[in-house]
This record gives C-alpha cells, structure tokens and sequence, in this order.
C-alpha cells in the first residue's frame, strides 16, 4: 500500500513537471502573438518589446528541456522569435546571432513537421522565413546600391531559397547575378536560370525581362538563345517593336537576312508608320545583294555570273524602295538617305567600271553603258548631298560623294570634298 501511494505521488509530480515545461512553450507562444500584435501599433511598442523578450526567455527554457526540445513546435517557434528579434534589430553585429539561430532552427522545424503538416508550425516557419527574407532582402538592396553585386546577388538568393516562386525575389536575384557576370562570367548562367523561370509567370514586366535575357546570351555568345528569346518575346508581345528591332538587328550581324524578310514585314503590318522597320528591312537587302556580290567573285561561269548580277541588283532595287519609305516618314532620317544614297550609286560604279573593261572596238556599248552610270550616278545624288547635309562631319557620307564627283569627273567638288575628309582623320 505504501509503495502504490508513493508511486501515485511519482506520477503526480511528473506530471506537474511535464505542464511546467509545456507552461514555457505555451508561454513563449502566448508573448510571441502578443508581441504580432503590439508592434503593429505605436501605442503598444513598448509592450510588445517586453513580450517578445519574455518569448525569448521562455523558448530558451523549452529549448533547453528533455520533455520538449525536441518537438517541431519548439523550433519553429524558437525560429519565429529569434527571426523577429533579428529584424528588429538594425545593429548587424547582434543582430547576425539571432539570425543565425533562427535560420537553424525554422530548418530544423520545417524538416521535422514537413510528414506532420501542423498548419501551426507551418505558419510559424513562414512568418520567421519571411523575416529573414526582408533582413536578406534590405542587405542586398544596399549592397547593389553601393555596386557590390555579388554580395547582392547572395543576400538576395537568400530572398529567393524562402520565396522560390515569388517574382520578386527571382528578378533581383537575376538582375544582381546580370550585374556580377559583367566581371565573373559564372553569374551570367545564374541569371539566365532566374530570368527564364521568371518568364513562366504572370511578372507584370515580362516584356522588359525578355529583352535583358536576350543581351545576357549575347554577352556570351549565344546567338541562337537570344533569337529564339527574342522569337518567344514577340509572340507574347506582338505589339512590342522594340523586340522586334533587336531580333533584325541581331539576325543581320548573324547573316540570317534571308529568315529576317518575313519577319520584318510581319512587324511593318503591325506597326506601318514605324520609319525604322522600313530602314532595317533595307538593310536586310543590300546586305543581300553584297553576299551575292562576294559569290559573284568567286563564280567562273558567265551564266551563273550573269544571274548572280540580276539577283544583286534585284535587291539594291528593293533596299531602295524600302529606304524611300523610311525618307517619306522622316526626310530627316541621316541613315536611310546615307544607305539610300549608296544602293543607288552602288551599282551606278559597277556599270562605270564594268563600261571601262570593254575593249575599244565596243564603242557603243561602252557609250550605253556609261550614259547608263550617269543617269544613276544623278539618281543618287540629291541622298549623298542629304546625308552630307545631316552630317557634315560623317566621313561615310562625304566618301559617297566624292565618288559622285569623281565619276562625273568634277575634280574641283571632288578635290574639295577629299579636304573634308582628310580634315576629319579619314583616309583617301
């Protein structure tokens, strides 16, 4: 009888020792909402600075205990606190330590209540993740500020490991890794990973994403990503011609003109008085008459010869009219009556030239084929004194002229003209 009574004494002081320890738990847990919702209000910032240090000194007690240092609720809860203890805390040397111990331990809850699915515990590891998410994010926005960028980019990854869908946290995570790769290439793959998931959301400036993205796989040296980025962008986009102007501009570097003419008169249909899309696709032509040209040298058989030639001039044709339009919109525009200038003239030198091979007994065909020159020579003139007039210190364009002048054997324009451009450091 004696020994039952003592066990039954046994059982009850475990059981008070059990509800003390779980007391510290409950009792960290109560400061804790009190402190969520005093320092909401400026009124009650005070208290709510009690009572989260009185959460504190609670959860260290739980933390410490056998009965429940263990359980998921005590480190997701020690998490939350020390979480909030550090964003409260603008000092970084006290407030790191707090920092640390929360990240420990809101890991620690998570893996432990992952099989559990507590929605308590859940609710504590996010408020205490998203704390140290916005300490995280603050860092990196000073040290992008201060152009540290891959300080930036690891603070703000930080940002990104708590919030792996948040736009946010995937744009400045990919704008600080753009930033870093401009002097440790590596990041430029980062970026590129941040920027195409970012492209899969509803980002409200997926537009302006699609265009970074295109200039980081350029800047290493992927053309075909970049168009195809670029391809993507403008199907989302239609409407969007700077997209469109980066796809010509690109494709023309890449001596992809042929693909280029379909596209471009895609985006004139769309956007008709866009004087630039006139120009590129003019640009798109003569740049394929003058890869017709470089095989026109190369080719032996007359035949082939001649059908390259009518090819080649088909497409200064066609460069012309395109740049006439550009010059309706914009008489201003110095490029399309430079460029329009030389498809003209262009092939007014080789009828020159080519009259000048004849031998002596083809006196009439040299005749026709001089008079043929002049009358192009003349068509291009009022664009080569245009583009002279825009930019008089334009060595491209007094180049264009002085040809002009030499052909129509005026030496003193010529002469004149070769000053100018001796006066501006170009060659003869």
């Amino acid at each position: 009888m004696k020994i039952r009574i003592l066990i039954t004494g046994l059982l009850g002081l475990a059981s008070v020792t059990t509800y003390a320890q779980k007391g510290e738990l409950n009792n960290a847990k109560d400061k804790y909402d009190n402190y969520n919702v005093g320092r909401q209000q400026k009124l009650t910032a005070v208290q709510a600075a009690k009572d989260i240090a009185d959460a504190k000194t609670s959860i260290d007690k739980a933390s410490t205990n056998a009965k429940t240092s263990a359980l998921p609720q005590t480190f997701a809860l020690k998490g939350a606190i020390y979480s909030s203890l550090a964003v409260d805390d603008t000092v970084p040397a006290t407030s790191e330590p707090n920092f640390k111990i929360a990240d420990e331990n809101l890991r620690k809850a998570k893996s432990l209540d992952s099989a559990k699915q507590d929605k308590d515990n859940e609710k504590l590891i996010d408020a205490g993740f998203s704390n140290l998410a916005q300490i995280r994010f603050n860092r990196g926005r000073v040290d992008f500020q201060d152009k540290k960028y891959e300080l930036a980019y690891n603070e703000f990854e930080y940002f990104r490991q708590t919030r792996p869908n948040d736009t946010l946290a995937l744009y400045v995570t990919g704008l600080s890794a753009t930033m870093a790769g401009n002097t440790n290439p590596k990041y430029y793959d980062i970026a590129k990973t941040n920027y195409n998931k970012l492209l899969t959301t509803n980002y409200s400036q997926r537009e302006a994403i699609y265009s970074d993205l295109t200039e980081i796989y350029l800047n290493t040296k992927d053309t075909t990503n970049a168009l195809k980025t670029l391809s993507a962008g403008i199907a989302a986009f239609p409407a969007n011609n700077k997209l469109r102007k980066r796809e010509i501009e690109i494709g023309l570097l890449s001596g992809k003109q042929e693909e280029l003419i379909g596209k471009i008169q895609n985006a004139i249909t769309s956007d008709p008085k866009n004087k630039d899309l006139y120009y590129y696709e003019g640009m798109t032509y003569s740049q394929i008459a003058e890869s017709i040209e470089a095989k026109q040298k190369k080719t032996k058989d007359a035949t082939a010869k001649k059908a390259l030639e009518k090819t080649k001039l088909d497409n200064y044709a066609k460069a012309a009219e395109q740049y006439k339009k550009a010059i309706e919109i914009d008489p201003e525009y110095f490029e399309a009556n430079l460029n329009l200038g030389y498809v003209t003239i262009k092939p007014a030198i080789d009828d020159y030239n080519a009259a000048n091979l004849l031998p002596a007994n083809q006196q009439k065909a040299y005749d026709a084929a001089v008079a043929k020159s002049m009358a192009e020579f003349d068509a291009a003139k009022p664009y080569l004194l245009k583009a002279v007039e825009l930019k008089p210190k334009s060595v491209d364009a007094l180049m264009n002229l002085k040809a002009y002048y030499l052909a129509k054997k005026d030496m003193t324009n010529a002469n004149a003209t070769q000053k100018k451009i001796e006066a501006l450091g170009g060659g003869n």
